[in-house]
Formats: C-alpha cells, structure tokens, sequence
C-alpha cells in the first residue's frame, strides 16, 4: 500500500481539493443509485439538479470508485436472486459501460495494494477476491460467523480490515496480508453494525449501529471494545470531513431495516479529538439519511434519503439542509471526483 504520508492524519492526502493527475477531466457530479428503481440518478452538484438518469442491474446498492480512480463501479446484487453484476461509469463522461455478471455484490473493496477488488457477497457471508479492472474471480474467503457482512475499513498500515456483521452484532478482523480471518468481536446482542470508520491517527474504529442508536469505539489493533457514542435514531453511514478533525453520522431515523417515511433522521458530528458529539443536524419535516460523502471542498456532505426517495445535501458550516428527488430507494451515493491519491472503495475510502 501506498504509505501514508501523515501518520496522525492518514486522511491528509484526501484534504480540500487535493486531487490526484487521475481525476483530470472528470466531471463534477453525484451519482445516487436507487435501490428499487433499478436506476442511477446523476446530479449537477454545482445546480443540485438532476441531469441525467440511466437504468443498471437489479438492485444496485453503492456506487464505488475504483482503487485507480478510473471508474465507478455500481454494485448490483440483486438481492434473493443469482443475477448480480457490476456496472462500469466513465466518470469523465458520466455515461455506463457493459454490466460485467459478478455475484452478490453487495458492496466492494479494494486490497491496499490495488490488484484486486473485494467483492462482499453479503447473502454468502464471504468475500470475494477479483482482478481489480476485468473482474475475474481470484479466490473466496469465507467468513462464516459473519452473517450480514457488509462494510469495512482499512489499518493505517493496511495490514488488516474490520468489517461489519449487521446481522450478527458483532465484526470480523481480516488479515488482508494472508487474507484470512483472524477473530471476531461481539458488540452487542440484537445490534445491527453499520458503516465502519477508522479515526485519522489508525488507532480506533467507529462502528455505527443501527439498533443502539450510536456509535461503538474498537481499539483494532487489540480488537476491543473501548467505549460508545450516542448519536441518534437508526445510526448508519460516516464521513471524515476533509480536514479530518470531525466525523460525520448519519442517523437514519428508523431501527427498522424498511423504515417510515418522514422519520426523525439527523446527522450527528462527531469531534475526533475529544469522542464525542459537537453538533446535531435535524432534518425539517423529517427524512431518513443514509449513505454518501463530503465534496472535494468540504462544504457540502450529500446523503441519500433511503425512505423517502430523496437526497441530502448538508451544508456543513451551518447544518441547513437542500433536498432533490431521486428514484426508488436511493442509498450508496457517490461524489465524484474526490481528493485523493487512491479509493480503497465503498462510497470513497480515499487515502
């Protein structure tokens, strides 16, 4: 892996506008894949307006940059069914490409070093090793006690990933070096793991949970439990902000998995320094924020609306909230392009 250049801010070359040669040319845009719709909406962050919109796979779920910056690919897992594939987009025409037929693929990662990418077969409980540009399947990695497996994030060293089991309340430790398991860690008994996050310095994780209405705190070197943040309703997706002081929760307004429209949703901001919560962004009238990221200049945090058919664009100077209507479901969106030297995947793990 490319080594980080600021041990206590790994997120230093992902700062304001800080992008890499790669992007060039790439068109300023978010890209909203929506669940049941089985479609992508693209908006014009600079108008909030939806300018384009193209049919995918069956239920796409995320929208991930490629560890080279190259593409965006749309994970189709087609839930309940064998059918799942991958979407290419040429970020610099906004336009798909031909879907490739890959299983399951819930969501994905990318190996530190930038050879494969991690497809999380989510209904198998397995990963999946694939060459990161044809897609073709390298070796299988069961992890069995991790029913649910779904999000993931890095070491600072890349040595090793921890991944969320939503429907086991707990996380898995993968040894990304020997790719293989290395143990697991129950949080809490009827919790529901979400987005998983590591602080700028490498030294904990945040996992976000659903049931608990909050944030769990893991020591992932010795792979404990070290403390727990209260956020709010239906604690889902987290975003570093680009200076890499605060962490953004999105808090979905719901602990059920299909939840109301019109929810008491917010996002939460968490202050690395101190551990806890500095601010709280309600949504008026309601609304159901789930997942997405920070613009390149760090003014904006934009969420899909899971509930309600809608995305979230947060001002993050002031909390104040623009909302545009999308398709069916949107969920794991995309801003693009983002600084960055490399994605380590998901919505932007960009170090």
């Amino acid at each position: 892996m490319p080594p980080v250049t600021n041990p206590s801010n790994m997120y230093s070359d992902a700062g304001f506008n800080h992008f890499s040669p790669a992007v060039a040319g790439a068109l300023q845009r978010i890209y909203v894949p929506n669940l049941r719709s089985n479609d992508v909406y693209v908006i014009d962050p600079a108008t909030f307006k939806v300018v384009d919109k193209f049919p995918v796979g069956r239920s796409p779920q995320h929208v991930v940059p490629s560890w080279d910056l190259q593409t965006l690919w749309v994970t189709n897992n087609a839930e309940g069914r064998n059918d799942g594939s991958l979407t290419p987009i040429d970020p610099k025409t906004g336009k798909p490409g031909k879907e490739i037929l890959v299983d399951d693929p819930y969501n994905m990662y990318f190996t530190p070093n930038g050879k494969e990418a991690i497809v999380v077969a989510e209904a198998h409980a397995r990963l999946d090793f694939r060459d990161a540009h044809t897609m073709a399947l390298k070796s299988k990695l069961q992890v069995p006690e991790c029913k649910g497996i779904n999000h993931a994030d890095f070491s600072i060293d890349g040595k090793y990933a921890i991944f969320t089991c939503e429907f086991g309340g707990m996380v898995a430790k993968i040894d990304m070096v020997n790719q293989k398991v290395v143990g697991y860690l129950q949080l809490r008994k009827g919790g529901m793991p979400q987005d998983i996050r590591v602080s700028p310095d490498g030294k904990v994780f945040y996992v976000a949970d659903m049931m608990a209405n909050g944030v769990y705190v893991i020591d992932g070197d010795n792979f404990t439990q070290i403390g727990f943040i209260k956020t709010g309703i239906g604690t889902h997706g987290m975003y570093p902000s680009r200076d890499g002081t605060r962490l953004y929760v999105a808090n979905r307004g719901s602990n059920k998995v299909h939840g109301p429209r019109n929810g008491p949703g917010s996002v939460s901001v968490i202050d690395f320094a101190t551990r806890k919560v500095v601010a709280n962004w309600p949504i008026p009238g309601g609304g159901s924020p789930d997942m997405g990221n920070v613009t390149a200049d760090g003014k904006w945090l934009w969420l899909s609306g899971r509930f309600d058919d809608v995305v979230y664009a947060f001002d993050t100077a002031t909390g104040n909230v623009k909302i545009i209507k999308v398709g069916m479901e949107p969920h794991g969106l995309a801003v693009w392009p983002q600084p960055g030297r490399y994605s380590l995947g998901h919505t932007g793990i960009m170090r």
